[in-house]
């Protein structure tokens, strides 16, 4: 509209209607100041691309903070909370994985370890063979809980004396190819040990006298199987 009323002034202009300016001149003039107005119309109009607004949703951290309004700053702010949580939990709970694993599986105190060294102690023992069959096929077990199942919870105790000595107690069944028999531990470790040491390991087969593969309560040299006889306990 500018531009128009711009060339209907050139025309009536009487500088222009007396032949001061040349036609070539005055259409130079024209078009000059039509491009002008078009110019200035683009920069103010719709050819400078507009941003989306920046939402918890979309925001992927590519515009720089000094861009933001302070309604996307917030929106970035929770984003960025939300994802460190996120970050912070994962981290908790591979922490707790792996100290759980390591307290159930590979602690000196775990069930697990103490499980796994007194089966190597029955798989190795002489006499255990003899009872129960091939060492071979010798297979430990935990408690059935139906007549089919096998290798189910295994029953153990931890607890402290007086005199701060903690014990472990455990027993679960053992299987050779010939016989079957039930397996009972005791350990414990004093205050300032590291190691847990042996109260007594048994294995008793029935039918068969009882087999001692550590027994603290007697000398090592007077360590013997024994033998139930009308309802009581002998040693041989």
């Amino acid at each position: 509209m500018e531009a128009k009323l711009l060339f209907t002034a050139c025309q009536k202009s009487p500088a222009l209607g007396t032949g001061l300016l040349v036609p070539n001149t005055r259409r130079y003039l024209v078009n000059k100041t039509l491009r002008g107005y078009a110019t200035q119309a683009t920069v103010r109009g719709s050819s400078i691309p507009s941003r989306k607004q920046i939402t918890v949703a979309n925001d992927d951290g590519r515009i720089d903070w000094k861009e933001l309004s302070v309604k996307e700053k917030a929106a970035r702010t929770t984003q960025q909370t939300f994802n460190f949580g996120i970050i912070l939990t994962g981290l908790l709970m591979t922490g707790g994985c792996a100290y759980f694993l390591y307290k159930e599986v590979f602690s000196t105190d775990s069930k697990t370890v103490q499980f796994n060294r007194a089966v190597d102690r029955i798989r190795s023992d002489s006499r255990v063979k003899e009872a129960l069959g091939s060492d071979h096929k010798i297979r430990a077990f935990g408690e059935s809980t139906y007549r089919w199942a096998r290798a189910r919870p295994i029953a153990s105790k931890t607890y402290k004396d007086t005199r701060d000595t903690e014990h472990f107690m455990m027993h679960f069944n053992v299987e050779g190819s010939s016989r079957r028999g039930v397996v009972n531990l005791h350990t414990v470790k004093e205050p300032g040990l590291g190691d847990w040491r042996y109260k007594y390991l048994t294995l008793d087969v029935k039918g068969q006298p009882r087999i001692y593969l550590e027994n603290t309560d007697v000398p090592p040299d007077k360590q013997h199987s024994s033998f139930n006889f009308l309802g009581m306990q002998w040693r041989k």
